[in-house]
């Protein structure tokens, strides 16, 4: 599906390698297709010794023959990087914006060649294959160009197609940001673990196996989750001390605010706050 085609990276960050290492991991590219632009010239180092990649500083010339450009930037410089790269790309070339809360519209004011374009909300664990993104696009995008940008996602874990780009600013904050919500309950109990008497490394091991053991179960059972909650929950038990004082703690409401304002947040960043 990408075979022989040309993609260009504009920026040279985490996502960038992780979209990198996963086409390599399933074959849908080769390095000698590959160009990354990336300003900080030690990272660009890394990347060419790493994956073998094309390297260069230059934005403008990385696109300039990509049938497929990456935009893996921030969205704090995304302005600057778009008037950098005005006219440059191919008029057909197929834009892929992994930037949080950036929207098409200005993607499409910035390149200014009315192009067509993927905006997509991806996570961390695409660098291991099991992440989980979100994406649109524009209806200049062909149905091979769907297709293609529906293989980068899925060598990254699994996609989800939205009609509606503001379900982007939905994803980025219960998906794109979640990771993080985990990692910090993760650790939280990791810290009780040691606060009981464990060892740090056995706490970790223990609640890192429980997390995932746990996830697995759920996505193999097909129950709700709130019915596997009660499977674990016998009256007048551990458990139901302990979700007692969660939810007496209020757990629901601060994720839920926490959630919210990452949501804002993204907004926020598409307005160029």
């Amino acid at each position: 599906m990408l075979d022989g085609m040309k993609i260009a990276f504009v920026g040279g960050g985490v996502m960038c390698e992780a979209i990198i290492k996963s086409l390599m991991r399933a074959a849908l590219t080769t390095p000698d297709r590959i160009c990354v632009a990336e300003p900080v010239e030690t990272r660009r180092a890394k990347l060419a010794e790493d994956y073998q990649v094309r390297v260069t500083p230059d934005n403008g010339e990385a696109v300039q023959e990509a049938q497929i450009v990456l935009l893996s930037v921030k969205p704090q410089v995304m302005n600057a990087v778009l008037r950098g790269l005005h006219g440059s790309a191919a008029p057909d070339a197929l834009v892929i914006s992994i930037a949080a809360g950036v929207p098409i519209r200005r993607i499409s004011d910035g390149l200014g060649s009315g192009q067509p374009i993927v905006r997509v909300m991806p996570n961390t664990p695409a660098q291991i294959g099991e992440g989980m993104s979100a994406w649109t696009c524009t209806a200049s995008v062909t149905e091979a160009q769907r297709d293609q940008a529906r293989a980068i996602l899925r060598c990254m874990g699994k996609e989800q197609f939205v009609a509606d780009e503001h379900f982007l600013d939905m994803a980025t904050a219960l998906s794109g940001t979640g990771p993080a919500y985990v990692f910090l309950f993760m650790e939280a109990m990791i810290d009780v673990g040691v606060h009981l008497g464990f060892s740090r490394a056995m706490s970790e091991s223990l609640v890192m196996q429980t997390v995932k053991g746990s996830v697995d179960y759920a996505i193999q059972s097909g129950q709700h989750v709130a019915q596997l909650r009660n499977q674990v929950t016998s009256p007048g038990g551990t458990t139901a001390e302990a979700l007692y004082i969660l939810e007496e703690g209020g757990l629901r409401t601060v994720l839920a605010r926490a959630v919210w304002a990452a949501y804002e947040r993204s907004v926020a960043l598409g307005k160029g706050e």
